[in-house]
């Protein structure tokens, strides 16, 4: 029961975090979360399961930071530049 009541503290901390992530002008919090996962992918890849146990709560919330900024991207009509996408 403990743990549960542990595990979801931290979910509604990482998710009280969010806004202020995701809604970061520039790009270092999509960068940083892009290396989470390339490295979270490469630990799969070697089965070295123990870095991966540590690292959930931050995998979980790169996903989201990820997702947002791709939704965010879809919905630009010009680049990081101010050139018009098509």
């Amino acid at each position: 029961m403990a743990v549960s009541t542990m595990r979801a503290i931290g979910v509604v901390a990482v998710l009280a975090a969010l806004p202020a992530i995701v809604r970061a002008d520039d790009r270092s919090a999509l960068t940083a979360c892009k290396a989470v996962m390339d490295r979270a992918a490469q630990a799969a890849q070697d089965k070295s399961s123990a870095a991966g146990v540590k690292d959930d709560a931050e995998i979980a919330r790169c996903r989201i930071v990820i997702r947002e900024w791709t939704l965010r991207d879809s919905r630009m009509l010009v680049d990081e530049q101010g050139r018009p996408l098509r």
